[in-house]
């Protein structure tokens, strides 16, 4: 893989390449330690190994539908090599699948997803930077002097995504908490963004749609404007019609924060 990369990292697509090979990197590592694991036990069990801490805690985990190693006293590594969640078992592991089949996917031929599972990778962020840097190599602006904003497209399945999104990417696999973001019926008529038809704002959510979708989503890199005021979660516009939503990987938020979203709004933003 690092041989067929190479001739790319020098390209226009070669922070995007970083980010595959990292990303492989560490789903090998966590593949390689759940068979590891899995093999000792099964000898274990056989008989052809002495049982260890570390078998016992699998054991254990995996009875009870939980993801080994969530428990902070148990000595199975999975959870560290693994990605924050907050699954059981058998959701993280589907999930795990549906993360190497989309990896597998981009590294047979290293062209870029034209729309990415962001919540598939280990470290979205990374991905969301290399889109800056490739924007910044474009027009020539210091890296330091982008920041990301976020516009809510009309294409509701990631299939529908036809072309590349001009200055960014296409992302998709979000979920919105408290708020949901108004379907085509009530969206009103769309604006072009680079291309790209963007509509809707948010609105009330519905009754028992704890988490409803989001549509994919443009991220755009842009200049940093000298008004907007920078801020430790990203810069803040200080726009009334814009809520600066924050994007967590799991609900736990903390540790997982990912980026700010630039998401409209047609009542007051500290509603949301």
């Amino acid at each position: 893989l690092n041989l067929k990369a190479k001739p790319l990292l020098s390209g226009p697509s070669g922070p995007y390449i970083v980010v595959a090979l990292q990303e492989c990197g560490r789903m090998n590592l966590l593949l390689a330690e759940i068979r590891r694991s899995l093999t000792d036990l099964d000898k274990g069990l056989k008989g052809q190994l002495n049982m260890s801490q570390e078998m016992e805690d699998l054991v254990t985990a995996l009875s009870i539908n939980q993801w080994p190693g969530r428990n902070p006293f148990s000595k199975c590594s999975w959870e560290k090599l693994a990605w924050p969640s907050q699954k059981n078992l058998m959701s993280q592991f589907a999930d795990m699948l549906m993360r190497v089949e989309q990896l597998t996917n981009w590294i047979e031929t290293l062209e870029v997803p034209k729309s990415i599972w962001l919540p598939g990778l280990f470290n979205p962020s990374s991905y969301l930077t290399a889109a800056q840097q490739v924007t910044a190599r474009k027009t020539g602006l210091a890296l330091d002097k982008m920041t990301i904003e976020t516009h809510v497209t009309t294409m509701w399945d990631p299939s529908e995504v036809k072309d590349y999104a001009v200055d960014g990417t296409y992302v998709h696999g979000l979920f919105i908490e408290g708020a949901r973001w108004t379907r085509p019926d009530d969206a009103g008529e769309p604006i072009l963004v680079e291309n790209t038809p963007c509509a809707g704002h948010l609105c009330e959510s519905r009754l028992k749609e704890l988490m409803p979708p989001m549509p994919v989503i443009y991220v755009k890199a842009v200049p940093v404007q000298p008004e907007w005021e920078a801020s430790p979660v990203g810069y803040l516009r200080g726009d009334p019609q814009i809520y600066e939503c924050p994007v967590y990987t799991t609900s736990f938020r903390g540790p997982t924060y990912i980026f700010l979203a630039t998401l409209k709004t047609h009542v007051p933003a500290t509603k949301w």
